[in-house]
């Protein structure tokens, strides 16, 4: 038996709802989570939501990240817009403000940020786009970690500019053979098993390995895990992922 320890982030994107209205029962999920994603408000969220997210990240000791994205509450911030670097500098810089509110005047301390959606996979790629993103997170806190795609424009950003950076990856997406994920549109996307998708977390963290949909062995960093609060039942996966991992003396901890 190996005596190898692994660590690993287990992250997940919340106050995606508005309101009184919720989207699931995100609280069944703080318990089996390390680290939370706050919509800022330009993709999801509002100020109701920002403030009784943050204090559920509190209430169970998740550190708390903000969540920015492009201003499209109708896409969901999945559409990518033509923003320029100065543009996705500001609207990062404005976002992290908001939730930074929320979180001093709850008590806490906000520990990194991670892009949504469109903002997200345009970093993956964008240097441009990733460098103004890591200057914004770097200019208000350096010491803020920034979440990434694993081995992404975003994560090379972020270490070029002096911030500690977590490699992310996703339990139920699928990859492909250049190690981006999936897109969306395509059907093949997201992985409906729960045991595939815990198989795939599992040879991410303790081989650095992920199989594309073509069937090739891609080498992947594996510093967080993405899992998601808007699925059926979201709540039921991270407790299956985190009794897992604990059994398998995989160590569960923010970077």
């Amino acid at each position: 038996m190996s005596n190898d320890q692994y660590n690993v982030d287990l992250n997940c994107d919340m106050g995606e709802s508005y309101g009184t209205y919720q989207i699931g029962n995100e609280e069944a999920i703080f318990p089996y989570i390390t680290s939370a994603n706050i919509a800022c408000g330009f993709h999801a969220g509002d100020p109701t939501v920002m403030k009784r997210t943050v204090k559920l990240a509190l209430k169970y000791n998740v550190e708390i990240g903000a969540h920015p994205g492009l201003p499209d509450l109708q896409g969901f911030g999945r559409r990518e817009m033509a923003v320029s670097a100065d543009e996705a500098y500001d609207i990062v810089v404005y976002q992290i403000g908001a939730l930074m509110g929320f979180v001093k005047s709850e008590g806490g301390a906000l520990h990194h940020v991670k892009p949504h959606g469109a903002l997200y996979n345009m970093a993956a790629v964008n240097a441009d786009i990733a460098e103004a993103i890591a200057e914004a997170v770097y200019k208000i806190n350096p010491a803020l970690v920034l979440y990434g795609l694993s081995g992404s424009e975003l994560t090379k950003a972020g270490s070029k500019i002096g911030l500690r950076v977590a490699n992310e990856v996703f339990a139920d997406r699928t990859y492909q053979d250049d190690g981006s994920l999936t897109s969306r549109k395509l059907h093949n996307a997201l992985i409906g098993d729960e045991g595939q998708a815990v198989a795939q977390s599992l040879r991410m963290v303790k081989e650095g390995l992920v199989t594309s949909v073509n069937g090739l062995d891609v080498a992947i960093k594996a510093d967080t895990i993405c899992l998601h609060s808007d699925t059926e039942h979201a709540a039921k996966f991270a407790a299956k992922i985190h009794t897992i991992f604990k059994e398998k003396n995989i160590g569960l901890q923010a970077p």
